[in-house]
C-alpha cells in the first residue's frame, strides 16, 4: 500500500450554466421524478431541473406593462388559461405517470 495517496477531484464533464448543489427532497418527489424519467427517457435530475425551471422561471417572467382598468381582456384570460392548463398538465404528469396529457 502506498505511503501517500493522492486525492483530487475529477473535473466535471460539463460545467457551463450548471452548479452542483445538495438538497433534501421528499421521497415521494424523488420517486415521482424517477417514474417520469423512466417513461420519458431522461435522468431524474433532468426531470427535477426542468420542472423547477418551468415553475420558477415562468412564474418570475416579467409581466407586460398594461394599464390597469380593473378588468381582464380576452388576451389576459387566454394567457391565464394557457398557463393554468400547462400547470395542470405538469401536475398530472408527475402525480399520474400513466395518464396521457
Amino acid at each position: 500500500m502506498p505511503a501517500r495517496l493522492k486525492y483530487s477531484r475529477r473535473p466535471t464533464a460539463w460545467s457551463h450554466g450548471k452548479t452542483r448543489v445538495t438538497i433534501m427532497l421528499d421521497d415521494t418527489v424523488i420517486e415521482a421524478a424517477r417514474t417520469v424519467a423512466e417513461n420519458d427517457g431522461f435522468s431524474y435530475q433532468t426531470v427535477i431541473n426542468n420542472t423547477l425551471d418551468h415553475v420558477l422561471l415562468d412564474a418570475t417572467a416579467k409581466p407586460e406593462q398594461v394599464e390597469s382598468t380593473g378588468q381582464f381582456t380576452a388576451t389576459d384570460l387566454k394567457r391565464l388559461e394557457k398557463k393554468l392548463s400547462a400547470a395542470v398538465g405538469e401536475i398530472r404528469r408527475i402525480l399520474e405517470p400513466d395518464a396521457k396529457p
